[in-house]
């Protein structure tokens, strides 16, 4: 499972690079999404890769991640209580091991919004203008996209 992280703007974007973005749900800065590892999403991520931070997501951020930022309709915040109720997991933690394990998608569970809002890092952005390897903050982060999901949390 990938987690990608809309890092800049779209202010004098080609159209097709717009596009991309808003298939995949991003359409603000420091929004993140949840995606599985299937080729025409890598095929999508790799055409933004110069607007979006992107990487592998482990278990315990997921949950970090859904327990904090994770939304219900209505803007309520996401608890353990929906998840028993509207589906047949017991907690946030199963529901995120099983989602980062490709068991489950986000889709499966009714209500729950797709996208999450997420704060500015701590400290900031190194640089807005590079890719990761670079010394910046966009592109593909590997495992290390964890720590940045965490400041952003």
């Amino acid at each position: 499972m990938y987690a990608v992280v809309q890092v800049r703007g779209v202010v004098k974007t080609r159209r097709d690079i717009k596009d991309t973005l808003k298939m995949l749900r991003l359409h603000h800065i420091n929004h993140c999404v949840l995606i599985t590892d299937s080729p025409e999403n890598l095929g999508m991520i790799r055409k933004v890769k110069d607007y979006v931070a992107y990487g592998e997501v482990d278990a315990a951020t997921v949950e970090t991640l859904l327990q904090t930022r994770g939304r219900v309709l209505g803007d309520a915040p996401l608890t353990d209580e929906y998840i028993k109720s509207n589906s047949t997991y017991s907690s946030i933690t199963d529901f995120a091991r099983a989602l980062a394990g490709g068991e489950t998608k986000l889709r499966d569970m009714p209500g729950l919004k797709p996208v999450l809002r997420l704060h500015p890092p701590r400290k900031g952005y190194k640089t807005t203008k590079r890719t990761f390897p670079q010394g910046g903050a966009l592109g593909y982060y590997g495992q290390e996209i964890n720590t940045l999901l965490y400041k952003m949390r």
